[in-house]
């Protein structure tokens, strides 16, 4: 057999074989390596995008070698992602941390520093969000995946039926005061609340055990809103493609 066509038969077999498991490794990683990447997925991604490169276009690396390597790499990644949920901390590590660049219409400078963003990004950033007047702006929030949140000013945000029974003076934002059981004394303090508040408003609600908590959030009308680590009684609707 002709060496050329023997070696484009060995990259059609690799391609036949190679993208299929790739598929399977993906979906087993999960939707946070196929969606807005985080830093690390973004690399796990860049990894197997240049194993699977290189294991097609060079038909003298060995083929096993190449699915050991994707096996491998998508155990690390759901490992990884399981010790970022049991550990904020480590979270903190592998992820960006989410960075408030405008508040009250004006630009934070130092954080726009931190994060190596310019004017000119964030400006671009907010107009992708049909926001062309900074001064429109109450809060706006770079995520971790390097996305732009943006909370409008009272008087700027859309009308609904629950604003014409509100006055909308107080901004519609809500702060963690416990994530997965730990309490956030310092935001707790900003509302000149403590401890014995939360654990009092939470016994309205028949909690005892802050651990019980995953996620509680205080807005500026002092509204605590909760979520268990096993809710039940709840109506998830689902959805498909």
């Amino acid at each position: 057999m002709d060496e050329t066509l023997k070696e484009t038969l060995i990259v059609l077999g690799r391609i036949i074989t190679i993208l299929p498991l790739l598929l399977l490794v993906t979906i087993f990683m999960g939707k946070r390596a196929i969606g807005e990447l985080p830093i690390f997925d973004f690399l796990i991604i860049i990894s197997l995008g240049s194993l699977v490169g290189a294991d097609i276009a060079d038909p003298s690396i060995a083929h096993i070698y190449t699915v050991v390597a994707l096996i491998a790499i998508a155990f690390l990644q759901r490992l990884v992602a399981k010790l970022k949920i049991a550990n904020r901390k480590i979270g903190r590590y592998l992820t960006f941390e989410p960075t408030v660049v405008v508040q009250d219409g004006k630009f934070l400078n130092q954080n726009l520093k931190r994060i190596r963003y310019s004017i000119d990004n964030i400006l671009q950033l907010l107009r992708e969000k049909n926001v062309f007047d900074l001064n429109d702006v109450q809060t706006a929030i770079i995520e971790s995946d390097g996305s732009l949140s943006v909370l409008l000013k009272p008087s700027k945000r859309p009308v609904t039926i629950e604003d014409m029974k509100l006055d909308g003076g107080q901004p519609s934002i809500s702060l963690p005061v416990i994530m997965e059981g730990e309490i956030y004394t310092s935001i707790l303090s900003s509302f000149s609340l403590n401890e014995a508040w939360l654990k009092e408003e939470l016994a309205k609600r028949g909690i005892i055990d802050v651990q019980e908590v995953f996620y509680a959030a205080i807005n500026y009308d002092l509204e605590l809103h909760v979520s268990l680590k096993n809710e039940k009684g709840l109506n998830v609707p689902r959805f498909y493609h």
